[in-house]
C-alpha cells in the first residue's frame, strides 16, 4: 500500500471522547481545581450558596457531610450534562439539569439513610435543597454545556471542594468557641472552664455564621486586594 493511501490514525478513545493532547493536570486544569478554594470561591468571592452556610454549620460533622455530598452531586452532574451537551435542546436544557441534579440528590441522600441514618436525620431538608443550590445550577449552565467531560468533572470538584472548605471552616469556629467540642468531642479543656471559662452561645445562633464568614471575606480581600470591589 502506497504510503500516501495512508489514513491519518484517530486519536484514541477514553469513554467515548477523543483523547486531548493537553495533559490531564494541565496549568489550566489545575486552575479548574484551585481557583475556587480562594480567589474565585463560591461563597465568599461569587456570594453564592449562603443559605447553607448559615443553616448547617452549627457544628463540624453536619458541615463535612455537606460538603461531601455537594462534591459528589456536583462531579457527576457536571459529568452527565457534559456528555449530553450536543443532545440537549437549548430550550428544555434547565429542565434536563434539574433532573440529572434531582437524580444525583436522591442518590445521595438514600446513601446517607442506609450508612449515616443520624446524620441524614440532623441535615434534614437540606440535602434536598441541592437540587436548588445556585452553585451547582450555575456551574452546569455556565461550564459543563460548553466544556468536556474531564474539565467539567474538575471543575465540578473546585467548585464543590471551595464551597465545602467555606463551611468546614465556619462549623469549625462555631463549634468551637459555641460548645467547646469538634465533631461531639469536648476539646477545650475542664481546666480552662474551671479557670472561668464560657462557651460563647452566641456562635451557635445564625447571625454568627454571616459574621464568620463575613471576617473570612474580610481576611480574603486583606490578603488579596484585587478582590475588592471598586465602585
Amino acid at each position: 500500500m502506497s504510503k500516501y493511501n495512508k489514513l491519518p490514525k484517530e486519536a484514541p478513545l477514553i469513554l467515548f471522547i477523543k483523547e486531548q493532547k493537553e495533559p490531564l493536570f494541565s496549568k489550566k486544569n489545575r486552575a479548574l481545581l484551585t481557583d475556587p478554594m480562594d480567589d474565585n470561591n463560591p461563597i465568599t468571592v461569587q456570594v453564592l450558596g449562603i443559605c447553607s452556610a448559615l443553616a448547617i454549620t452549627v457544628q463540624l460533622k453536619p458541615a463535612i457531610v455537606m460538603s461531601l455530598s455537594v462534591i459528589a452531586v456536583m462531579a457527576a452532574s457536571n459529568v452527565i450534562i457534559s456528555l449530553l451537551r450536543d443532545l440537549i435542546p437549548n430550550r428544555i436544557r434547565i429542565i434536563v439539569q434539574l433532573v440529572v441534579v434531582a437524580s444525583m440528590v436522591i442518590l445521595v441522600d438514600q446513601i446517607l439513610r442506609a450508612y449515616a441514618y443520624d446524620v441524614s436525620k440532623e441535615l434534614s431538608i437540606f440535602i434536598g435543597l441541592i437540587i436548588t443550590n445556585c452553585i451547582v445550577m450555575g456551574r452546569l449552565e455556565a461550564f459543563a454545556l460548553g466544556n468536556g467531560v474531564w474539565k467539567s468533572f474538575l471543575d465540578g470538584i473546585g467548585n464543590a471542594a471551595g464551597y465545602g472548605f467555606i463551611l468546614i471552616v465556619v462549623a469549625f469556629f462555631r463549634e468551637l468557641l459555641g460548645s467547646g467540642k469538634l465533631l461531639g468531642y469536648q476539646v477545650i479543656p475542664d481546666l480552662i472552664y474551671e479557670m472561668g471559662y464560657v462557651n460563647n452561645g452566641l456562635m451557635l445562633l445564625s447571625p454568627m455564621a454571616l459574621i464568620t464568614v463575613g471576617i473570612y471575606i474580610w481576611l480574603q480581600r486583606s490578603k488579596n486586594r484585587n478582590l475588592i470591589e471598586k465602585n
